[in-house]
């Protein structure tokens, strides 16, 4: 099998690729402008940047930062966003390996291979929702919009996703059976073992569908009742998009651990630019940042923070 290592350096130079066309999606997207044309300008003298001067990461370390024309600054945005899309890309190529070598090249393991489709589409949901959080945080950060190219576009592709995941299932898996305890004692007799109430493909599209609609009531609620107490907006409606992508692609409890870990850190940032009296009691948050980072964070570790959780209760 090839290396891991081969996997991860495909995965972060596509990653770089994909972070290069972030931030022209995160320069232009706000502005409501086209992400196709024109080239790639500089944003301060809008003169056009030539291909070997468009090159990842490498060509903001040659120009040292600086345009070739006019000289003035390059935000360092555009370089870390590049390299925060190839490490991303990097350790989900690192997961599909593990997946491959899994299911084809593990003799010990007692999946069917049949299985794996199922994996590599959760990988690729993943990956795609990374790279949309990621133009998220940014964008939320900047200039306090969450356009609804990413996020509705991102809903749809999340379920587009699970639909796919729902035609590689095997006949009976995930599929929910309602049972009847009926206990017969005549010789002979026979457990009735129950009846389908919903297929495996009805119960996995079905559930995502609830996830997302339950997210966006529940954060549709909470608006509705901070602008009654306060009578002012607490959220917007960008944020319960940004939150209903995440459930579209990760479910319902991913996407309210996104919620939570969202929440806690924004009020720890807020408790910080109080203290340092940077920020009042009406001070608008990028909240959608938060919440987005936090997204990536339940893509993630998400499983296994819910099954630690979960275990402690029991």
């Amino acid at each position: 099998m090839t290396p891991r290592i081969i996997y991860e350096a495909i995965g972060f130079l596509l990653g770089l690729v994909f972070g290069s066309f972030l931030n022209v999606c995160i320069a232009r997207l706000p502005r409501h402008e086209s992400i196709v044309r024109p080239g790639s300008r500089c944003p301060q003298c809008r003169a056009f940047i030539r291909w070997f001067d468009n090159i990842p990461v490498l060509s903001w370390l040659v120009l040292r930062g600086r345009c070739r024309d006019c000289h003035q600054p390059i935000p360092w945005r555009y370089p870390l966003v590049e390299l925060t899309c190839g490490l991303w890309f990097a350790v989900q190529a690192a997961r599909l390996y593990t997946v491959l070598r899994f299911y084809f090249y593990d003799p010990t393991h007692s999946a069917p291979s049949s299985y794996a489709p199922l994996a590599i589409i959760a990988n690729l949901a993943v990956t795609i929702l990374g790279f949309l959080l990621i133009g998220l945080i940014v964008m939320d950060w900047q200039t306090g919009l969450l356009p609804n190219a990413f996020t509705l576009t991102g809903i749809a592709a999340g379920l587009f996703l699970i639909c796919t995941q729902a035609i590689f299932l095997g006949p009976t898996e995930q599929q929910i059976v309602l049972t009847r305890q009926i206990h017969i004692t005549s010789a002979g007799a026979t457990t009735n073992p129950g009846n389908v109430f919903l297929t495996g493909p009805e119960a996995l599209i079905g559930g995502r569908l609830l996830a997302v609609v339950g997210v966006v009531l529940l954060l549709l609620a909470i608006r509705w009742l901070y602008r009654t107490l306060r009578h002012q907006e607490g959220l917007g409606l960008g944020d319960v998009k940004l939150l209903a992508m995440i459930a579209a692609f990760l479910g319902f409890w991913p996407a309210i651990l996104s919620l939570f870990l969202g929440a806690f850190a924004a009020s720890l940032y807020a408790v910080v630019l109080l203290a340092r009296r940077r920020a009042g009691a009406f001070t608008k948050l990028p909240f959608g940042s938060f919440l987005a980072a936090a997204g990536l964070v339940a893509a993630q570790f998400g499983d296994r923070i819910i099954d630690a959780y979960a275990q402690m209760l029991r």
